[in-house]
């Protein structure tokens, strides 16, 4: 029996294929959320920070295996008026976000789009490794977060001394302030405002 298909199979069958360029309308004073969220999927993240366009590519596997893990983590620590979620469109003062993973209301999630920094009470980034990375998860984006009133921001760093190290702010007067921190073979304990506990390396050991 040969292992080719048949003729005319593939043209009957056809690989998913991957969105090819497209283009986006010239925005004199910048893009706004609508026009994000009419955006293709592509293959890429892509961020509206300040009316243009950000394009990340996909993460790496450790990236996103220690974001799966969190949600887990996170999810099983949750009350039912919560919800957790990866990648969610977030739209904070007119920009349009994609954090790692979303913590927030329940009754906001279903059929929802996009969630409002009003609906999420904390919100997670994994650090992606780069200069880039380093200054969207570290600069650009925490101080976003928190002028839109997210009360709990949590950073993963996956590379360095002690990696994973976690650290989790909360929202004081001047934005977020470090309430915890912990590296691999810690335990670390905080309120994402309900209390979750783990040990950093779970987040990259081989297993748990």
């Amino acid at each position: 029996m040969s292992a080719l298909p048949a003729d005319g199979w593939l043209d009957a069958h056809p690989p998913p294929g991957r969105v090819g360029p497209f283009s986006v309308p010239h925005a004199e004073e910048g893009y706004t959320v609508d026009d994000w969220l009419k955006l293709p999927e592509t293959g890429e993240r892509i961020e509206l920070i300040d009316g243009s366009f950000l394009v990340s590519p996909m993460p790496n596997y450790d990236h996103v295996l220690a974001a799966k893990r969190l949600l887990r983590i996170i999810d099983d620590a949750r009350p039912e008026d919560y919800e957790v979620v990866e990648t969610g469109n977030l739209e904070v003062r007119g920009d349009g976000l994609i954090p790692d993973i979303v913590v927030g209301h329940a009754a906001a999630m279903p059929g929802a789009a996009r969630l409002s920094s009003d609906d999420v009470v904390c919100v997670v980034e994994i650090v992606s490794p780069g200069k880039s990375g380093h200054q969207r998860d570290y600069v650009i984006k925490p101080p976003k977060y928190a002028a839109g009133g997210i009360p709990f921001f949590l950073r993963v760093e996956l590379q360095g001394d002690g990696a994973p190290r976690v650290e989790a702010f909360g929202l004081g007067p001047q934005g977020y302030e470090l309430v915890a921190e912990a590296k691999a073979g810690d335990r670390l304990t905080i309120e994402i405002p309900f209390p979750v506990t783990f040990d950093p390396a779970v987040l990259v050991s081989t297993r748990r």
